[in-house]
């Protein structure tokens, strides 16, 4: 929980350099997240100025971001910040920041196209405020390490039983105020959240409490509405779609908009997500529910001829996931093998990853994954043919995008990996260099020691150019005076995910092949972290590069 554990808790005190006490009640949360952005968000218990304090040393928090506006509910935005920077930050008023307490801390996101690495986590009707949810949050906390999601997806049902306000105070803000406070929150509209919120109007207690991109602030085609929306981060392109309260019905305004932005976007992955999922046959049936059937019947064939590549949905309170899908818009009886892309598992471990062209390309295939176990938990039959996996267990999603891959796990409530897939767009943009040696410790270079880590630039070597999205390697480790690991990380070891594990014992000599995301400063690097016990050599031969 590195860099969780310094967020701002609901309920401490603002001591404005002697003035009247007051109690922040709500937040600090994060909305709105571009790369030079983000909407900082809270609430006090009487009206006062906003003011928020930011900086990349969080002992200088030197930048200043004032709402003079005395009010309860404070949003502030934060603007002129670097991509894929960390920045410490504190709320308060003109009269101070908050006291007591180290700052909070955010990482902005990629720049807009870059293929740098994205962790996401999405997870729907978690919104119980019990336990079961506290052992979701937990279990994803621990996956996730030293290397937490740079963006939380609610896949709606946030907050159980009518998304009242304070429902909302229990089961999200008072959930996780850590992860609220140090990652931007992309939410879904819900049947339970529009118990007191309404679509069509855009009000309601789910719209004062989320500030989201109506007129593109973020990327994508202005929707003139939070019920819908859209929205980058690096080289992902998000769709999030009302399948409640707005008409789901061709010619809609939310369809006609939906066609424009998928027409509009230049990004190379696309995932889309909304809280009534096309196929289930969980504790809903998408055969018999209209908002499940207009949504597969209507959206669906919307978002296959666009190329998208993964849908998320919530609602029916289990964990589905299909097989690589296209075409299939009708009841579950008109399924056909046909309508399989591929009909493998998608896991690396197995069958292999699904494969797409490089380009993206209408109806090459999309997953759809329901993910509607973060609190709540039923059960059902479990058996559309479209879904591979269907487990009535309680779990979140975690999906990292790198380059030219997109993997995504299902993280049970006990920690276990209960389902596994990827997507690998073959051909991304590659170029291939002729095999050449980019990284060898055994010429002019010191061997590995124990627990070691060291970075080297990719760029420039081996004919691969500055901006380059990722490359393409083998990677050899030998020499080994004892037992261990070896990672390789693209960019930055503190926020990039895992791209390599290889073990070893003494003695061995270990190789395998890996595709490196590079950082997303125009320059890139891998970087090695040695988990052996002893010493050994990295030898990196480079075959290619991505852009």
């Amino acid at each position: 929980m590195r860099g969780l554990g310094r967020a701002l808790l609901a309920g401490l005190s603002l001591a404005a350099h002697g003035a009247l006490a007051l109690t922040v009640t709500r937040g600090p949360y994060l909305q709105t997240a571009t790369p030079s952005s983000v909407i900082v968000c809270w609430r006090t218990d009487v009206p006062v100025d906003g003011r928020v304090f930011a900086g990349t040393n969080p002992a200088s928090l030197t930048l200043v971001f004032a709402n003079p506006s005395l009010a309860t509910e404070h949003a502030v935005a934060v603007t002129g910040l670097a991509p894929r920077t960390r920045y410490f930050y504190a709320i308060g008023t003109a009269s101070g920041a908050l006291v007591p307490g180290p700052p909070s801390s955010f990482v902005t996101p990629p720049p807009t196209g870059a293929a740098a690495p994205l962790r996401i986590w999405a997870v729907g009707d978690f919104g119980t405020a019990d336990a079961n949810a506290r052992a979701v949050r937990d279990a994803y906390l621990a996956y996730a390490g030293a290397r937490p999601a740079d963006m939380w997806l609610m896949l709606g049902d946030n907050a159980y039983v009518a998304g009242t306000d304070a429902e909302y105070q229990a089961a999200v803000f008072g959930t996780y105020p850590a992860l609220l406070a140090a990652m931007p929150v992309w939410p879904a509209f819900g049947n339970h959240d529009g118990g007191s919120a309404n679509g069509n109007t855009g009000t309601g207690v789910y719209f004062d409490l989320f500030r989201l991109p109506k007129a593109a602030e973020a990327g994508g085609v202005a929707s003139g509405t939070e019920a819908y929306y859209a929205f980058d981060a690096g080289n992902v392109h998000f769709v999030c779609l009302d399948a409640y309260d707005v008409s789901r019905l061709p010619g809609s305004p939310m369809l006609t908009w939906l066609a424009a932005d998928l027409a509009a976007t230049a990004q190379r992955w696309i995932v889309a997500y909304w809280h009534h999922p096309p196929y289930t046959k969980g504790t809903h049936d998408s055969d018999t529910e209209t908002e499940l059937v207009e949504m597969r019947q209507f959206v669906n064939p919307i978002l296959e001829a666009a190329g998208v590549d993964l849908v998320l949905g919530g609602h029916s309170h289990v964990y589905e996931r299909s097989y690589l899908l296209d075409g299939h818009y009708g009841h579950s009886t008109t399924f056909a093998p046909s309508m399989k892309k591929d009909g493998g598992t998608g896991d690396p471990a197995t069958t292999g990853p699904y494969r797409k062209p490089a380009a993206r390309t209408p109806h090459a295939g999309t997953v759809y994954v329901v993910a509607g176990s973060g609190g709540q938990l039923g059960t059902g039959a479990l058996n559309h043919p479209a879904m591979l996996r269907g487990f009535a267990e309680r779990g979140s999603l975690v999906i990292d995008v790198n380059g030219a891959r997109l993997d995504a796990r299902f993280v049970r409530v006990d920690g276990v990996v209960r389902d596994s897939f990827a997507i690998v767009k073959s051909g991304l943009g590659f170029h291939p260099v002729a095999p050449c040696r980019a990284f060898d410790t055994r010429v002019g270079a010191a061997a590995f020691a124990a627990g070691e880590t060291r970075r080297f630039v990719a760029p420039g070597v081996c004919g691969i150019p500055a901006g380059a999205g990722s490359v393409s390697a083998n990677v050899t480790v030998t020499n080994t005076s004892a037992g261990g690991t070896v990672n390789l990380y693209p960019g930055d070891l503190a926020t990039a995910p895992n791209a390599l594990t290889i073990a070893f014992r003494a003695g061995q000599t270990r190789a395998n092949n890996v595709l490196v995301g590079l950082a997303a400063d125009g320059t890139g690097t891998f970087e090695v972290a040695s988990g052996s016990t002893g010493f050994l050599d990295l030898v990196i031969d480079a075959n290619g590069w991505f852009e």
